[in-house]
């Protein structure tokens, strides 16, 4: 502070004509370095200002928010078109704590609640129409991803309301990249009451993953619908969440420790290994 107004006040001394000569002026000469201080001043003042950096809320606490907003809303169906900005926001923040290969991560496999679908005829398709809700009333949707590449879909409905039945799909899995991965579905297979048979043919859906934990998966389809999964605890096993791998000769080998409950007798750590170039 103190060398700018030493600067600024030796510039404005060199501009001031010498004394006695025809252009010097006693009231100027006082008065030019003191104008130039306070400028030196506000111009501090506006350089030590400094806005705060924005700070990011943790994964978990992002988790817990979005399970808050998606469940019991019929997977999307009840919600106001603002309440589902709100959820793609909350997925936007989740998606920078992503693994950095999630389609290698061994925590796809499982099975899988379908909680929410920003386009409620993704999941479903014609069951899940505006029409087709008020025939099949729809109990649950499961996803169930098994080693090494494959896809189960269920989806658990009652007709008019006391007729029980279901639609499952199998597909194939397979990895585009990194992020997205493709899946080719066999015909649809419908059971309703008694009667059980297949219908229509096959079908082909891409998705890219965007977030995975032990609790969540979140998927974006090629068509930009945002999915929100809720893993299915079959046991009551904690998974400590891992976001990088160790690769080791072109091999993926990825940590979870496991935290058993006490009726339970699981290894306390298991290593999954994936080839990293498949």
């Amino acid at each position: 502070m103190t060398s700018i107004a030493t600067c600024t006040t030796a510039i404005s001394l060199a501009k001031i004509p010498r004394p006695f000569s025809s252009a010097w002026n006693p009231r100027q000469a006082l008065l030019l370095p003191k104008r130039h201080r306070s400028t030196a001043v506000g111009v501090y003042a506006s350089l030590s200002a400094v806005t705060p950096a924005p700070t990011t809320r943790p994964a978990d606490d992002l988790v817990e928010e979005i399970l808050s907003k998606v469940i019991q809303t019929d997977r999307g169906v009840l919600l106001a078109r603002d309440e589902h900005q709100k959820v793609a926001e909350v997925a936007n923040e989740l998606q920078k704590f992503c693994v950095d290969e999630p389609v290698k991560c061994p925590l796809i496999f499982g099975e899988w609640d379908v909680q929410y679908c920003s386009n409620p005829t993704s999941p479903g398709g014609g069951y899940r129409s505006a029409f087709g809700r008020l025939i099949f009333k729809t109990k649950e949707m499961i996803q169930a991803v098994e080693a090494p590449d494959t896809i189960r879909n269920k989806v658990s409905f009652t007709l008019l309301g006391f007729v029980d039945g279901e639609v499952s799909l199998k597909g194939k899995l397979t990895a585009l990249d990194e992020k997205w991965i493709q899946v080719v579905f066999e015909p649809p297979e419908l059971k309703v009451g008694g009667l059980e048979f297949k219908y229509g043919g096959e079908s082909e859906v891409k998705l890219q993953i965007t977030y995975i934990d032990e609790k969540i998966r979140l998927g974006k389809g090629s068509r930009g619908s945002l999915f929100v999964f809720q893993r299915r605890h079959t046991k009551k096993v904690i998974f400590q969440r891992t976001h990088k791998c160790i690769t080791l000769n072109h091999v993926n080998i990825y940590l979870l420790l496991s935290i058993p409950t006490k009726n339970e007798k699981e290894n306390l750590i298991t290593l999954t290994c994936y080839d990293a170039d498949p």
